[in-house]
């Protein structure tokens, strides 16, 4: 795994492009950088064979970008790779869910695997003087699981 940087706090000059294919002169990535917000792994969620736990640190990182979201402060767009089709129009029509006077900050997330092929967790997302929960569903697509359904309180 790639060790983890902080986004947003002074400029940091771009690595040198390692792809015979980067073409510096072409236009920015799809993921844009998000002013002030935690990282989130652009690698897509991947856990082992079927059966296998999911990596907590890696769920949480979700749950932050999607509180994030919700907050309004990352673009939607940085997180439409995790989710399905139909739970990103659902992210998008919903907007800014949650008023908060700070940055959020993802607490620890509870895991349950109700099936197999399917993790269901919730995260406390403290957001200044009052704290929300955020409820996320996901489900196993080939290799990669995906948000399919999300619920904030």
């Amino acid at each position: 795994m790639r060790p983890l940087r902080r986004v947003g706090t002074d400029p940091v000059p771009r690595p040198p492009h390692d792809h015979p294919h980067d073409d510096p002169h072409a236009t920015p990535s799809v993921h844009p950088e998000v002013r002030g917000a935690l990282a989130l792994e652009p690698s897509p969620l991947v856990w082992g064979p079927p059966g296998a736990v999911p990596d907590e640190r890696r769920l949480r990182l979700l749950g932050q970008a999607l509180a994030e979201v919700l907050t309004g402060r990352r673009p939607p767009e940085t997180v439409a790779e995790r989710l399905t089709d139909q739970a990103y129009r659902e992210l998008v029509r919903a907007g800014r869910m949650i008023k908060a006077t700070r940055p959020p900050f993802a607490g620890v997330p509870h895991v349950k695997e109700p099936r197999d092929g399917a993790v269901e967790m919730c995260l406390l997302v403290h957001c200044g003087e009052r704290s929300h929960v955020l409820a996320l569903r996901l489900e196993r697509r080939g290799i990669q699981w995906l948000v399919t359904d999300f619920e904030t309180a």
